[in-house]
């Protein structure tokens, strides 16, 4: 890839970035974002603002977990390194600390099957991983765990982390895991949800296979 390759790929990160701030799903400094590059991937410095950064900002990690640059990753970049190694299909990873997700995780619970867009996030739920301290490899760990099966999952009093093959889709599925988050509190304000059974979750999950692909192979 060229020093372009490099540019894109970085400033695809930033919009993602800015997009979820002014999506509302994050704010601040918080939460970070990366794409697959070379050998590793281009993460979000720690520490800065989205509307700050260029695309040189990115740090490039290897995935023995060697950063190189001036800036220093992400405090989470362990997260994002562990998923593009276990998951060599996945090229985008976005973290973020949406309200009505992060409420979830502080009650340390998923979203169970309520909707059958919960079918976008690759499985029957969306997990809620076990509690570890941010940055740390037992988090790692548990968010794998959660991740099995699945392009995202509720991190327990932390926030929500989504990958997939694209920055687009990733950005897509963050606002998309962060919406079902919303509706499910609501739904839960005003009575008990009413959850689809296994076939009926089986059906949604293999319509969505192909859902949003146009004939001729574009999606």
């Amino acid at each position: 890839m060229t020093a372009s390759d490099r540019h894109s790929i970085g400033q695809s990160v930033i919009d993602a970035c800015l997009a979820m701030t002014a999506l509302g799903v994050n704010h601040g400094t918080s939460g970070n974002g990366s794409a697959r590059w070379l050998d590793g991937f281009l993460v979000t410095p720690t520490g800065l603002r989205y509307e700050t950064l260029t695309p040189a900002d990115m740090v490039y990690v290897t995935l023995d977990g060697q950063a190189h640059g001036t800036l220093a990753p992400s405090s989470e970049w362990r997260m994002h390194c562990d998923i593009y190694r276990a998951r060599p299909d996945m090229n985008a990873v976005l973290h973020a600390h949406p309200p009505y997700a992060t409420a979830l995780a502080c009650l340390r619970e998923g979203i169970p099957c309520f909707h059958y867009m919960v079918a976008a996030a690759g499985g029957p739920d969306i997990r809620c991983a076990g509690y570890a301290v941010y940055g740390s490899a037992a988090l790692s760990a548990a968010m794998l765990v959660a991740l099995e099966g699945r392009k995202a999952c509720l991190l327990a009093n932390h926030g929500m982390i989504v990958c997939e093959t694209t920055m687009a889709r990733a950005l897509s599925l963050a606002v998309e895991v962060e919406a079902l988050a919303r509706q499910y509190c609501i739904a839960r304000q005003t009575g008990t949800p009413v959850l689809l059974s296994e076939a009926e979750m089986d059906e949604a999950l293999a319509r969505y296979a192909g859902y949003g692909r146009q004939a001729g192979g574009t999606s």
